[in-house]
């Protein structure tokens, strides 16, 4: 597909506080009605990806359970408001509108496991969010739209750019 985002940042991670280090990075340049797309194999952190990025927000530590039998959870913190979907189990893309994902969309911030059972009906201003197992521990790929470049120039400054 020739419209695909580009390619922002590469980070490799050893473990899961090194997940958490770039959770809080992410999290920092977060705004109400982002779309973050969680992409990766089952096992691949997705879930462990989304927990760090809800803590690190303000707001007391809490359980961030994987919604794969809930579809979406929701989570106040801070000025934001937190939507976790897991649509593993969605068969029909139409069949998020029946969880309020439109209103999750305009009003907070979206973070979405398994997007690609949403074809067509992802929004493009999403930022897709890679994560894969690598020998080292994860290899998590940022790609996104100009907008999403911009966010990231100042919070990960020393990281060098890669695509």
């Amino acid at each position: 597909m020739g419209d695909r985002p580009d390619i922002i940042l590469k980070f490799d991670v050893a473990d899961e506080s090194g997940t958490a280090a770039f959770a809080t990075r992410l999290a920092s340049v977060l705004k109400p009605g982002d779309i973050v797309a969680l992409d990766g194999t089952l096992g691949a952190g997705k879930t462990a990806l989304a927990r760090a990025l809800i803590n690190a927000l303000p707001g007391e530590p809490e359980d961030v359970p994987s919604p794969t039998f809930t579809l979406v959870q929701t989570y106040n913190r801070g000025d934001l408001e937190i939507w976790h979907f897991d649509l593993y189990r969605i068969e029909d893309p139409e069949d998020v509108f029946e969880l309020g994902i439109e209103d999750a969309f305009a009003d907070a911030v979206s973070l979405i496991e398994w997007p690609e059972r949403m074809g067509s009906l992802l929004p493009s201003k999403n930022l897709n969010v890679r994560i894969e197992e690598i020998s080292t521990g994860r290899r998590i790929t940022l790609s996104g739209n100009d907008e999403w470049r911009r966010r990231f120039e100042t919070v990960f400054a020393e990281t060098a750019l890669h695509g």
